[in-house]
């Protein structure tokens, strides 16, 4: 049984795509996030934690055309421990998130999408309806 987790932050560089030998595409990246929170003297502190992730195959390449660094993401996947030996023979180790879904945070941005025949999502535009906003072809 595998726990999935979910990580919102920011890229840290430009995604990384390598292929393998098998022909396999493989995408490496950072992502940072942010917690903040009031302390006992009421003042906000903050920390930043950043992730390694992996991420494979068609996301792999749809990632790697699609964002750069400073995009914020959604990364839904599996944490996973790798180890090795370093030159001196030592293991090291660390944990990284293997994404199973990488998607654009909206919450603070708007983007264009293009589908995989090169053309642009039609988007929907608000009306504004006073305090509120409606969709203008659509009933929620």
């Amino acid at each position: 049984m595998t726990a999935q987790v979910t990580v919102v932050g920011n890229l840290t560089a430009d995604p990384e795509l390598k292929i393998t030998k098998t022909g396999s595409s493989v995408l490496k990246v950072g992502v940072a996030t942010n917690r903040r929170w009031k302390n006992k003297q009421d003042e906000w502190e903050e920390e930043t934690s950043f992730f390694d992730v992996n991420a494979w195959g068609e996301l792999a390449d749809n990632v790697a055309a699609s964002l750069s660094k400073g995009s914020r993401v959604l990364i839904s996947g599996r944490l996973e421990q790798q180890t090795w030996e370093n030159k001196e023979g030592q293991k090291q180790s660390k944990v990284v998130l293997v994404a199973d879904d990488i998607g654009v945070s909206l919450r603070k941005a708007q983007v264009a999408g293009i589908n995989k025949t090169g053309q642009q999502a039609q988007q929907k535009k608000p009306v504004s309806v006073g305090k509120q906003t409606s969709w203008d072809d659509e009933s929620f």
